[in-house]
């Protein structure tokens, strides 16, 4: 019967084969493209119930629905990759975010615009704890400090330009393609998981203070984009 710790060693070496900076970029822009998601609509509201012939406050449920969706699969993502595994739920997140952009884009009318807004919120919501966990168990503990920095950045700076990024877009687009920029960048990011990223050496359902860790710092950046889209909605009421 083999070792467990000569298999976790030897698992271990096997992933520290990649440069973990590369893997934190990679699940940090994952994290970027769904944080992104809760603000760069804000701007476009107007646009979007007056291409679909909804009211402005109609509008607003683009917002809603996809927090609201959002908040309710952060909580339980570590069920999901006790099922799942980290990996195959994190692609599956990346998927359901990246399909459910393109189904927002070619939405026709505002029901299935937010009926793809809450498949997208869905998919967005295991990102954050999944990134967060992947940086956990990729860093040794003395640089994770640094690790989890980069991924602040992310959270910061992706709701603070999302507004003047959507206005930008729509006013020299469409609205349609505040959807539409997350195909390449979900796409690319899909490819490199399934290439680079590998699940923890141990039991996935066994790294539970990692879990509770990820999930406080999920409900802080929630915290801060509910904020964001907050003052968003009372700037169009105004």
């Amino acid at each position: 019967m083999a070792n467990p710790e000569v298999t976790t060693s030897g698992l271990r070496t096997a992933a520290v084969e990649v440069n973990p900076w590369l893997i934190a970029v990679i699940v940090s822009l994952a994290a970027f493209m769904e944080v992104l998601d809760t603000s760069i609509a804000n701007v476009a509201l107007p646009h979007i119930a007056g291409d679909l012939g909804a009211s402005t406050d109609e509008s607003t449920w683009v917002l809603t629905s996809y927090l609201v969706s959002n908040a309710i699969i952060l909580p339980v993502s570590g069920w999901f990759v006790g099922i799942f595994g980290r990996k195959r739920f994190f692609m599956l997140c990346i998927l359901t975010f990246t399909v459910s952009s393109l189904l927002c884009g070619v939405a026709w009318s505002l029901g299935l615009l937010l009926f793809a807004r809450i498949l997208q919120g869905a998919g967005g919501g295991g990102l954050q704890p999944l990134a967060q966990a992947i940086l956990a168990d990729t860093f040794p503990p003395e640089k994770r400090g640094l690790a989890f920095s980069l991924y602040g950045v992310t959270a910061i700076v992706a709701p603070s330009i999302g507004p003047t990024l959507g206005g930008w877009i729509t006013d020299n687009y469409s609205w349609r393609w505040i959807f539409y920029i997350n195909l390449p960048v979900g796409i690319l990011t899909m490819f490199l998981v399934y290439r680079l990223i590998e699940d923890p050496c141990a039991s996935i359902t066994s790294d539970s203070r990692c879990w509770r860790s990820a999930s406080a710092r999920c409900k802080s950046c929630w915290t801060r984009a509910r904020k964001t889209i907050g003052s968003g909605r009372s700037s169009l009421s105004r």
